[in-house]
């Protein structure tokens, strides 16, 4: 699916957005790079600018500021840059027992994994649904199908944003925009990610790059939408938490996750 007006991707200065980014601009679509850290952000803009035949526009924002989506989508539309595609990406997670960790970046994570998701997309969706193609990727979590002890919070936030992105699909089919819930596991870092969350233990055949993530999204949005969890061990555990009793779920995670 190729898109005139531009693709928006929060988060693309590293990791996933990093990987939207290229594949997009390997589509030749027009992109609207969105990132707190300046210097990669501008140094990807000029990477896809002399590579690809597309317009990028890097925009430095931290959208974990309340109302930084509405005043991203001002700037937006004073610059008449129409968005077809937003692919919500911008998030972070912490580790740690909840009572141990700041409560100020803990509600930091809550309105950048949550608010800052919901605010840009309502935001965005009135000119969006003036478009002829229209499309948003949320990228979740397999974290957001249980309970996580030692990540309560981002396993929560994650809950949320799959449940909002599913219900979303729903709504608005019917409008002919393609909404497509992304929840990758545990990913290789490139060599711009710096994740607060970092993995432990290796199991064979778990992880998985952001390339391949990324391909497996843009898949599914060519086919309409709907939910994804890329990966077949990662669609497996899903599919294996659902037989358990709810109950007993967070006590068997609870012993791999403790810190």
């Amino acid at each position: 699916m190729k898109y005139d007006g531009f693709a928006l991707i929060t988060g693309a200065s590293r990791g996933l957005g990093m990987a939207f980014a290229r594949a997009l601009a390997e589509r030749h679509c027009n992109l609207v790079l969105v990132a707190r850290s300046a210097e990669p952000l501008h140094a990807l803009a000029n990477e896809l600018r002399r590579s690809k035949s597309v317009a990028v526009i890097a925009i430095q924002a931290d959208l974990s500021f309340p109302g930084a989506g509405q005043v991203l989508t001002e700037q937006l539309s004073k610059g008449d840059i129409p968005i077809d595609l937003l692919v919500n990406n911008a998030g972070f997670g912490l580790r740690g027992e909840f009572r141990g960790l700041s409560i100020h970046r803990q509600l930091e994570m809550l309105h950048l994994n949550n608010q800052a998701i919901v605010e840009l997309t309502y935001n965005l969706l009135p000119r969006m649904l003036e478009r002829r193609q229209k499309g948003i990727i949320n990228i979740s979590s397999t974290a957001g199908f249980q309970p996580i002890p030692f990540a309560s919070v981002y396993s929560a936030t994650k809950a949320f944003l799959t449940a909002f992105s599913l219900a979303l699909e729903q709504e608005l089919r019917s409008a002919g925009v393609s909404v497509v819930t992304v929840c990758p596991g545990r990913l290789y870092k490139n060599g711009n990610d710096e994740s607060e969350q970092h993995a432990r233990g290796k199991w064979a055949g778990i992880y998985q790059s952001p390339d391949e993530v990324v391909e497996d999204a843009l898949r599914v949005l060519a086919h309409g939408g709907g939910l994804t969890v890329p990966g077949a061990l990662n669609k497996f555990s899903v599919f294996a938490q659902r037989l358990m009793p709810r109950s007993l779920v967070p006590r068997l995670v609870a012993k791999f996750s403790k810190a």
